[in-house]
């Protein structure tokens, strides 16, 4: 069969596999920037940096990338133009002692959104050792507060409990600032 005859059958057999999800469109063709991660999914993750108290940089899916925990907020340390606000320093150290050293396996979920404004991805960062919910343990830890943007909420309500625990309790940063 000669080149010009085929090209109507390769054409075919690629509109099928983009179909049936086994061909992926490339992101230069117009594909997902974000393959392979996707709303709603997970992936693993290696350490990379530990950024603050809320931020992470990680090597997943090839690349490397910011990763900011979905559903909480921390106080600022490295944010341009803004002073280290109160139990920023804490907040960072326990994220950091919470993680581990670079290269250490992470999970990451992803809720309904995938970045933020800035280009981070948005996630739930779970340690893979022992499956603890990093975002949740800051925040009942007292070294967050709660932080719900729509449309990523799926855990919302888990982590506004955990906050009141730890306001009630005078954990972190609702003793000391």
């Amino acid at each position: 069969m000669s080149w010009p005859r085929a090209l109507p059958w390769i054409a075919l057999l690629l509109l099928a596999g983009f179909v049936l999800g086994d061909v992926h469109v490339p992101t230069w063709l117009g594909g997902p920037a974000d393959a392979p991660f996707r709303a709603g999914g997970s992936a693993q993750a290696r350490l990379v940096r530990v950024i603050d108290g809320d931020t992470i940089v990680v090597r997943a899916g090839g690349r490397t990338e910011r990763v900011r925990y979905i559903g909480m907020d921390t106080p600022e340390t490295v944010k341009p133009n803004t002073p280290v606000q109160c139990w920023g320093p804490q907040a960072h150290e326990l994220n950091a002692r919470l993680l581990g050293a670079p290269g250490a396996a992470l999970t990451l979920r992803f809720d309904r959104e995938l970045r933020d404004r800035y280009g981070r991805l948005l996630a739930y960062v779970y340690r893979a050792r022992d499956g603890l919910l990093v975002n949740a343990r800051l925040v009942a830890d007292g070294a967050a507060r709660t932080l719900a943007i729509a449309p990523n909420t799926g855990d919302a309500t888990q982590l506004g409990a955990l906050e009141a625990r730890a306001r009630a309790g005078g954990l972190g940063l609702w003793s000391a600032c």
